[in-house]
């Protein structure tokens, strides 16, 4: 056998068809006492992924404006737990794309006509901000219905438990989907040493008929596609859900 013989197979650096993803973050809010916004990790990780396979990706926010890390996921915060964060570290101090954070658009500026896939990330804010938005539910169901991806990870899964489709129906009814577990909220109180989040997502889904909520156990990575739906555990399974968005994408052509 020759170097020629040899036949590798890889999806990494390979051009795709451009595609638009809407890429959604949670709008600062107050978290007992203290800024929360959205997890670094969960947003640049994939806004990566999807640009390097030749999309373009546009980020927003509900209210629109200013948008933070949260603090824990930043790698800027002293003695973090993130200071390896190389892709959000480089985000933050790019030009172009670490300027985004500072102003970005509503999402009632969002056409869904123009967007193939839509991105949400979780972190501390989206069980605040996400839960009484219903122009964001309406855009996400909206998203589904028109025949787009939708793409969840960590507490951005916690949409599912609120977005309603057009025949009254929870997008999550019948549906197999993941999300921050109980098991991992668990073990955030306890490292915070307080309780943080005033409901879970895992147990409110309990009472969503047909549905089920899937997941391993704490921090091990686990994504899931049910058709146009793609959701991640937590911010270890970015690789996962990102990867699944990009063959939903080329399913879809």
């Amino acid at each position: 056998m020759t170097a020629s013989d040899i036949v590798l197979k890889t999806s990494l650096g390979v051009r795709r068809k451009p595609r638009r993803i809407l890429s959604i973050v949670s709008n600062t809010a107050e978290l007992k006492g203290f800024p929360v916004g959205f997890f670094a990790e969960e947003m640049t990780r994939a806004f990566l992924m999807f640009t390097e396979a030749g999309h373009r990706v546009d980020l927003v926010s509900p209210k629109g404006g200013e948008v933070m890390f949260d603090t824990h996921s930043d790698p800027r915060t002293p003695n973090g737990a993130y200071a390896d964060d190389l892709i959000s570290l480089g985000f933050a101090h790019h030009a172009q794309f670490g300027a985004m954070l500072e102003d970005t658009p509503p999402i009632s500026s969002v056409s869904v006509d123009e967007y193939d896939a839509v991105w949400v990330a979780g972190g501390g804010g989206p069980l605040l901000t996400f839960k009484d938005d219903t122009a964001l539910h309406a855009l996400i169901a909206d998203f589904y219905e028109t025949g787009k991806i939708v793409s969840l990870i960590c507490h951005g899964s916690s949409l599912l438990l609120w977005t309603r489709l057009s025949n009254g129906k929870l997008l999550a009814e019948g549906k197999k989907w993941t999300g921050f577990t109980d098991a991992e909220e668990e073990a955030v109180n306890t490292a915070f040493g307080m309780i943080l989040n005033d409901y879970t997502i895992e147990a409110t889904a309990k009472d969503i008929p047909g549905t089920e909520f899937l997941c391993r156990d704490a921090n091990e990575p686990f994504a899931i596609r049910d058709g146009r739906l793609i959701t991640g555990q937590q911010q270890y399974s970015n690789g996962l859900t990102a990867e699944l968005v990009l063959e939903a994408l080329e399913d879809a052509e």
